[in-house]
């Protein structure tokens, strides 16, 4: 049977359902979006997903748990993920999962069954607790910094694979450095940082994003803390994306790409759509329950909204550092409705890094094509 172009799945089984509320959570603007307080997937739905998924002809088939936060969804449901996935796993097929999580509901009962099936879970944290607690407030309000990292170390308990990713917001971008160095001591070998950036309903950046000047000054401290010894000891998902690029000719992350078909999201209710940043009635792509995969890999609507990515703004053609932004990501282009040919509002920021760290991007990717000669 001919494969098809590989693409993974982001499911929200909850939706944007959350037991926290982060001031600068973007799901915040969208909580109407489906009727109802509580969204909860079903058996039905969540059979669908995985029977028809696994029978397409894929290398390997990539499962990512995603909210709102997806563990309230209890250990049973994630025993049953487990037990489908089984069943309809082909021969010889490569399955793997992750799931992001605030980790503040893990229990050791969850902690030993993702261990055991051998998740990748990523934990939210933004830094120290002063810098993490600004943000990232439970439902009354209250900090969560200590009740995440007793959930780390749950996880950590349970040799669960973990890896970090810390928000970038006006709070801790003046702190890249330590931010970087608070994470590492944690333990954590794999970063992934994401800039912060919202509107206001003016259309204004919000008062808590993360701006141009600021997101390339925070990448820049991280940058300067990572390459003094770090730089194969310690995996930055923005820095290895670029290497990936100059080594072999690809990046890793999606906003460094030029087309944005890369996978699908999938909600509570089974609709796909292109995209966690652009979950619209309008980019529906239909439901797992009623259209094939390879029928929404072709869908118009998910084909143009992948070529909107290179039609970027004039300035980017003359830009040195095209090849590795590609204009950056289409949520980054202006406020909801714009044109995507309007300029990232973290162009100025991008450069700046570009323009500091790449010398030593390129020596390392060029130590690493030697050793890959020699293997």
């Amino acid at each position: 049977m001919q494969r098809v172009r590989p693409f993974s799945l982001l499911i929200k089984p909850v939706s944007a359902d959350c037991n926290l509320r982060c001031r600068y959570c973007f799901y915040l603007d969208h909580l109407d979006f489906y009727p109802g307080k509580k969204h909860r997937m079903t058996d039905e739905t969540l059979e669908a997903i995985i029977r028809t998924y696994l029978s397409v002809p894929l290398h390997e088939h990539i499962f990512l748990w995603q909210g709102g936060e997806p563990t309230l969804m209890g250990l049973e449901f994630f025993e049953r993920v487990a037990e489908l996935q089984d069943r309809y796993s082909p021969p010889g097929g490569r399955v793997s999962n992750g799931l992001q999580t605030n980790a503040t509901l893990l229990t050791d009962e969850l902690a030993r069954h993702l261990k055991a099936h051998e998740y990748l879970v990523g934990v939210s944290i933004d830094g120290p607790p002063e810098i993490h607690d600004e943000h990232r407030l439970s439902t009354p309000g209250r900090a969560t910094h200590e009740q995440v990292i007793a959930g780390l170390e749950t996880l950590r308990k349970h040799g669960v694979e973990c890896n970090v990713l810390c928000v970038v917001t006006q709070a801790n971008a003046p702190h890249g450095k330590e931010v970087y160095r608070y994470l590492k001591s944690l333990g954590f070998d794999f970063h992934q940082y994401i800039p912060c950036v919202e509107f206001d309903p003016a259309g204004a950046l919000a008062d808590f994003a993360v701006g141009g000047e600021a997101w390339g000054q925070f990448l820049s401290d991280v940058f300067e803390e990572w390459r003094k010894s770090d730089t194969r000891r310690v995996s930055v998902r923005q820095f290895d994306s670029i290497v990936n690029k100059l080594v072999l000719g690809r990046p890793t992350l999606c906003p460094m790409d030029t087309n944005c078909c890369q996978y699908f999201v999938v909600e509570f209710s089974g609709d796909v759509y292109p995209c966690d940043f652009f979950v619209r009635s309008e980019l529906s792509l239909g439901n797992v329950r009623s259209h094939a995969w390879v029928e929404m890999l072709a869908e118009p609507k998910y084909v143009e909204f992948g070529a909107r990515k290179p039609r970027w703004h004039s300035d980017c053609q003359r830009c040195d550092y095209l090849e590795l932004c590609a204009g950056d990501c289409l949520k980054h282009r202006g406020p909801p409705g714009s044109a995507p040919e309007t300029k990232s509002v973290l162009c100025d920021g991008w450069k700046a890094f570009y323009s500091h760290s790449l010398p030593t991007f390129r020596s390392l990717a060029k130590e690493i094509e030697r050793e890959l000669r020699t293997v």
